[in-house]
């Protein structure tokens, strides 16, 4: 066995393609042990490729544009999609049969402000016609802070990645009303990344095809059966609200079967972003986006 080392910038069930890619041994058939491991402000997704302590990592195609608003040539390049969509969720203090965007309007919301989920919510309230100035807008931390916050009585509304607010909906404490993925679209959301010298190895070439089968795999499998293989990975979620998150990603579209991250996807994560004012003009695909390492273009 070879060892493959992979990171992710944020650990979900939202990442079920790459996770159980892992969990399902889909890397193990071709040959490659994996150790997994979550960035930490001490370790990031860039510096441990750009050091050569993993391989590749779980990360968004957006972390690109600093470098491209800052005139950088990117060195870390965006190789496979792992959502084409949104996977936060807007969960209410109560039940909302027929939730509409404006009920937001007046109420406090505890929104994720890592700057991708901001950037989605903000945009996903203007496709929803909805001022966000409307609304009392709460930074309650980290994920794990917002978490504890709304658990705690904060807010009206919470916007959390799955399984958070399907884990609370099981407790009675929040309900789940709707996805900003129906109102932001197919998007380049999450995508998996690794430096353009690794993409030219034979490792990287043997990862797509465990990644290609671990992605079919996770879009027609029975959620259960993903949410069982899974299941080491969120020791603190009932498995039953696993499963559940998992089969409503795939409801959602989430994950499509194919791999490659597409001109059009991107082309709506540069309208979000532009409609936030993070980036100031629209940066080319290719500067940041490559194929995936078994594609013929490649």
């Amino acid at each position: 066995m070879t060892k493959i080392n992979i990171m992710a910038l944020r650990h979900s069930a939202f990442y079920s393609p790459l996770l159980i890619c892992i969990a399902g041994g889909f890397l193990k058939k071709q040959g490659l042990e994996p150790h997994y491991e979550v960035a930490t402000p001490e370790k990031t997704v860039p510096d441990s490729i750009r050091n050569g302590s993993i391989h590749l990592a779980q990360s968004a195609v957006a972390t690109s544009f600093a470098e491209l608003e800052s005139g950088k040539e990117c060195d870390i390049v965006h190789f496979a999609q792992i959502n084409e969509r949104d996977g936060f969720f807007i969960a209410a203090r109560h039940p909302e049969d027929n939730f509409n965007w404006q009920q937001l309007v007046g109420k406090k919301v505890l929104v994720d402000h890592f700057f991708q989920p901001m950037a989605m919510f903000r945009y996903a309230l203007h496709k929803e016609g909805v001022d966000e100035k409307t609304i009392n807008i709460i930074d309650a931390g980290n994920v794990d802070e917002i978490d504890r916050a709304f658990r705690q009585g904060q807010g009206d509304y919470v916007h959390q990645q799955g399984p958070a607010p399907q884990q609370m909906e099981k407790e009675g404490i929040a309900h789940v009303v709707a996805a900003v993925g129906d109102a932001v679209g197919p998007v380049a959301f999450s995508s998996l990344c690794a430096s353009r010298e690794w993409l030219e190895t034979d490792m990287a070439q043997t990862f797509m095809q465990a990644y290609r089968e671990a992605r079919a795999y996770a879009i027609s499998a029975p959620a259960g059966e993903i949410a069982r293989q899974e299941a080491g990975f969120f020791p603190d979620i009932d498995l039953d609200v696993l499963t559940a998150t998992i089969a409503t990603y795939q409801k959602l579209g989430c994950w499509t079967p194919h791999a490659e991250i597409t001109h059009d996807a991107y082309e709506n994560l540069l309208n979000v972003f532009m409609y936030s004012g993070l980036i100031s003009k629209r940066h080319d695909y290719q500067l940041c986006v490559s194929t995936p390492p078994d594609s013929p273009s490649a």
